[in-house]
Parts: C-alpha cells; structure tokens; sequence
C-alpha cells in the first residue's frame, strides 16, 4: 500500500469521527430530563361499581373531590418539546380521608405506578 494512501485513509477516518462529533452528539447527549410544568392534570376516572367513566380537569395545587375520592395534584409535567411527548403527575389521593395513592404517574406507562383501588381507577390523560 503506498504511503499516500494510508494518509488519505486516515484522513478520511479522521474526518468521520469530527463529523460524528459534531452533527450527532447534540442528540446523544441532550438533557432528557427537561420538563415544562403545566398548571392543569387531565384525568380520566372510572367508577368500577357503576361501569362509569368521565374525564375531568384538576388544577396543581387544588384539591378535586371525585365522587368519594380526593384528588390533590402537586405537578403536573410534560416532557420537552424535543423529546418523545410524555405527561407525568404527582398526586396525592384519598378515599373516605384515608390516602390510598401519592407519587408519580406516567401517561405513557400507566401501569407502572397506577392507582390500586377496588372501587375505583384514575389515570392521567394529559397536562394543560
């Protein structure tokens, strides 16, 4: 192999890895953790008993009273606008004053962290 070639082929190698560098790691290394704080959760909730569901809107901050449940939402966030859309919300339930829920949930994993309940089940839909 003549000695020009290997240069150019070092080059070459050179110049793909400062172009992976410069075009492809703002994707890698994006902060994933960047939420935009909404003010109000979008829930669905479902009266298992009565076959029954209805969508309502709960603000952050302020305590929903949904049939016997008490919904106090802390956060309500959604993912950023460069990032696949996810909703995530913090809230603290209660059934007959007794908390039967708090901590996070997912809208795209509802499963994950949903609300365990024999009468009812509540899942967010979306922040506003």
């Amino acid at each position: 192999m003549k000695k020009t070639n290997k240069y150019f082929i070092k080059i070459s190698v050179f110049l793909f890895a400062v172009h992976c560098v410069l075009f492809l790691s703002p994707n890698l290394f994006a902060n994933t953790d960047e939420f935009v704080d909404k003010n109000i959760a979008v829930v669905r909730f479902m009266n298992k008993a009565a076959g029954k569901a209805h969508t309502t809107s709960i603000s952050v901050d302020k305590i929903s009273q949904i049939e016997k449940l008490s919904v106090f939402v802390r956060a309500c966030k959604q993912t950023a606008p460069y990032t696949a859309e996810n909703f995530y919300m913090f809230a603290e339930i209660k059934k007959n004053g007794n908390l039967i829920f708090s901590g996070w949930m997912d809208r795209n994993e509802p499963g994950d962290n949903p609300l365990q309940d024999p009468d009812y089940d509540l899942w967010l839909l979306r922040c506003e």
